[in-house]
């Protein structure tokens, strides 16, 4: 009856693994890599399974690709920051909460293969087990495809959030806007809400920048302060992309 259910359970994840590789539109070639990344421990012990089977190895190797992988994003799309602000943006982007956000946006949780206690306990949504799932998928998917297809995916998955700046606002671009104003001598800086959109529970502010009276950026947050901060990172990034 074990054997059967573990059967079962395999054929289900194999089938639906597949949907979800063409929906991302990413080939594979190794089914049994991609088991095994989806493969939690209870999984394993509950079919007295090698130990070695589950996906901690490849949860491994994962984070080191999505290190690489978000630093060579960070290097290129950030060219004046200094390696301090990199490793700022870095962590924000691969912590656990960020990863459960990915792995939410392409539905991988009902891949994952459980034992029947972490299942009945939630384990299929809890966070870091979540995170865990994904990172070992990233390593499975670079064993079997290459840094080239695990680019591929953060360009769908990863890269979207970092471009929409819903992950990097670790940075303290006013700090960095003014200290730069100061440093070469640009004049005066005053920031201003010309915008308030909304409900009371949910308003979008914009914040406009002026440079010695001159508007030269703007930006939109849900408070007053992360509108201003948008502003700042426009203006900043705009002004030393010139240079």
């Amino acid at each position: 009856m074990t054997k059967v259910r573990k059967e079962t359970l395999v054929a289900e994840f194999q089938e639906n693994f597949a949907k979800k590789m063409k929906a991302l539109n990413l080939n594979y070639e190794n089914m049994s890599l991609y088991q095994q990344a989806f493969s939690h421990s209870s999984f394993i012990n509950d079919f007295n399974m090698d130990r070695t089977e589950h996906n901690e190895r490849l949860e491994f190797l994962g984070d080191a690709v999505l290190e690489l992988t978000v630093s060579r994003y960070l290097f290129d799309a950030f060219p004046k920051l200094p390696e301090g602000d990199l490793t700022k943006m870095r962590a924000n982007i691969v912590c656990e909460p960020s990863l459960v956000i990915f792995a939410q946006h392409i539905d991988l949780m009902p891949l994952i293969l459980l034992g029947k206690g972490e299942e009945k306990t939630g384990g299929r949504t809890r966070p870091s087990l979540v995170a865990d799932v994904f990172e070992a998928f990233v390593g499975a998917l670079y064993l079997n495809q290459g840094l080239e297809a695990v680019w591929q995916f953060a360009e769908t998955v990863i890269f979207p959030h970092v471009k929409g700046r819903q992950l990097i606002g670790v940075v303290d671009f006013k700090t960095k806007f003014q200290e730069y104003v100061h440093q070469n001598y640009l004049g005066a800086i005053q920031y201003r809400i010309v915008k308030e959109e909304g409900p009371a529970h949910n308003k979008t502010f914009t914040s406009e920048i002026l440079l010695n009276g001159e508007a030269v950026s703007q930006g939109e947050g849900r408070t007053k302060k992360e509108s201003e901060q948008k502003a700042a990172e426009q203006a900043y990034l705009s002004m030393t992309h010139k240079e």
